[in-house]
């Protein structure tokens, strides 16, 4: 999500019971910071972050209801940020995806092993993949950060390493004029 406008404050938001988690990475912009804040449907106020970076937070809902995360850029009048989020929550997605499989194994085929067993472990299996889908995404958010912050880096590190080039030799010009001033004879020769 780009926050465009300038001192702007930009809100979203998500509903339902499942336990959630939202994280947040500034990825671009001047000073990489933001005001982060979360309430509940009640407007209760859940996090409140100033001038964050990055967070990762997890809500436990006690209540069901829309929650609303707003991103606040208003300190900041001349520039804008790049802020990468991700909600990520605790539910199953669909129960008869999950299911689907078992209807098509049939009670004879099972080989001392347990049905549910099986469908415990498969569904541990997936839970852990999600998640580890999920990480990756935010690791790839922090990368991104670094990224733009070494670009900028390397423009400044150029600019002045231009610079610095330019003066060295602007002195090095005026060293040998001042060496060879040194070494002229203004006397006239008697002839």
């Amino acid at each position: 999500m780009r926050v465009e406008a300038r001192g702007a404050a930009i809100g979203t938001g998500w509903g339902g019971t499942d336990c959630g988690c939202a994280g947040i990475q500034v990825i671009g912009g001047a000073g990489l910071d933001v005001d982060f804040t979360l309430e509940s449907p009640q407007g209760v106020l859940l996090v409140s972050e100033s001038r964050k970076a990055d967070g990762v937070h997890t809500v436990e809902p006690t209540e069901a209801g829309d929650y609303k995360l707003c991103f606040d850029n208003s300190f900041s009048t001349i520039s804008e940020k790049l802020v990468f989020f991700e909600l990520i929550f605790d539910s199953l997605q669909d129960d008869e995806e999950v299911e689907g499989w078992a209807e098509a194994v049939e009670p004879e085929e099972m080989l001392d092993v347990k049905m549910e067993d099986i469908k415990e472990s498969i569904e541990t299996m997936r839970t852990r993949l999600e998640r580890s889908i999920q990480m990756l995404t935010l690791l790839r958010a922090f990368e991104a950060r670094d990224r733009n912050l070494q670009e900028g880096n390397l423009e400044r590190v150029n600019f002045w390493s231009a610079v610095n080039m330019a003066v060295l030799l602007l002195v090095a010009v005026l060293q040998v004029c001042t060496l060879k001033r040194f070494f002229q004879d203004k006397r006239p020769v008697p002839t």
